[in-house]
């Protein structure tokens, strides 16, 4: 089993070089193809634009999901903190790093304590799914969901960047009927998420059979952790190693409708490469429920919880004029919106 003080120093390592470094895949998002029909005549009253909805029982003011980020760190502290309060003052939804950190030492649960700061919330728990073949059972993924009193549980797949860390953990044979045992059993809802190289129609029809309630597909186009590992790296050959991923993986747009097509039954989450409140929007009107960002909140909350609620406030204020203008009153109206493609 890998040393915990190992795990600490990788997350303190991830958070630098998220904040320090170029970490962007060689990618787009592939929503710079899609845009609105502008409404001259949009019959709407701004201000009554409603982008709340229901969402595994909890209320949202937006659209919105702060993305997995981190955890295990005094420093992670700090940020899950300011994260949380800011969600829970503008009413979003918000997602923990993952927690294999606290499971292994529980001298670290306090860092993923932020319901405390954040009662009300939509809140995620978040474990990675290929420790399911090394040890984890029911009874971790039990203990993440409580130590955080969350809504739900996320297990996250990043096979590629597993892959390329020197201690990575590569053995994801057999993952999907370990998964369904895990939606079986738990009692609060399981989303599977990637970490920013997307969901292909086969791993989509995977998933489907067991039994989670939605895909994260958090897309290329944003961070990659293949960049971000060649950071890490301690050897050349690593490096090189790394930086040729940098054009990897399945677009964020791309992902949505993949998910669309194949299991339009399952809830959608949009995250990879979103940077404002018109991306936001055209995921929504793609099929997704919830836009998720992490580098501008990661960079706002490396400041203030203030600064992360001036973020979010910022984003929510595009997409309601994204809607606004393209006619759309309500989150199920721009749903029904269509996106023209270049």
């Amino acid at each position: 089993m890998e040393k915990v003080t190992q795990i600490e120093s990788r997350k303190a390592d991830h958070i630098r070089i998220n904040l320090e470094e170029q970490v962007n895949s060689g990618l787009t998002t592939g929503l710079e193809k899609f845009s609105f029909e502008h409404r001259a005549l949009p019959e709407l009253n701004l201000d009554q634009v409603n982008l709340q909805q229901t969402l595994f029982g909890k209320t949202l003011q937006a659209p919105l999901l702060i993305s997995s980020m981190t955890g295990g760190t005094p420093e992670a502290a700090q940020i899950n903190r300011y994260l949380a309060e800011a969600a829970q003052e503008a009413g979003i939804a918000m997602g923990l790093g993952s927690q294999r950190a606290a499971i292994e030492n529980p001298a670290l649960e306090s860092t993923f304590d932020v319901r405390k700061y954040a009662p009300d919330i939509l809140l995620f728990a978040n474990l990675g799914a290929v420790q399911l073949n090394y040890s984890y059972g029911i009874d971790q993924c039990l203990r993440a969901v409580d130590m955080a009193k969350a809504d739900g549980l996320v297990l996250h797949l990043n096979a590629l960047q597993e892959a390329l860390q020197p201690e990575g953990d590569v053995n994801f044979s057999g993952l999907a009927k370990k998964i369904a045992r895990i939606c079986k059993l738990l009692p609060v809802p399981v989303m599977v998420k990637e970490v920013g190289w997307g969901f292909s129609e086969a791993d989509i029809r995977l998933l489907r059979e067991t039994g989670v309630a939605g895909i994260d597909v958090a897309g290329a186009g944003g961070t990659s952790w293949s960049q971000v590992e060649m950071h890490r790296a301690t050897s050349e050959a690593d490096r090189r190693l790394a930086s040729a991923f940098i054009n990897w993986g399945i677009p964020t747009s791309e992902a949505i409708l993949n998910v669309r097509r194949v299991a339009p039954e399952l809830i959608v989450f949009a995250s990879g490469g979103l940077r404002n409140g018109l991306d936001v929007a055209k995921c929504i009107a793609l099929g997704a429920s919830l836009g998720g960002l992490a580098g501008p909140f990661l960079k706002a909350a490396n400041e203030s919880s203030s600064k992360v609620l001036e973020t979010i406030l910022a984003i929510k204020k595009e997409i309601q004029i994204c809607m606004f203008a393209a006619g759309a009153g309500n989150l199920d109206q721009l749903r029904q919106t269509r996106l023209k493609q270049r």
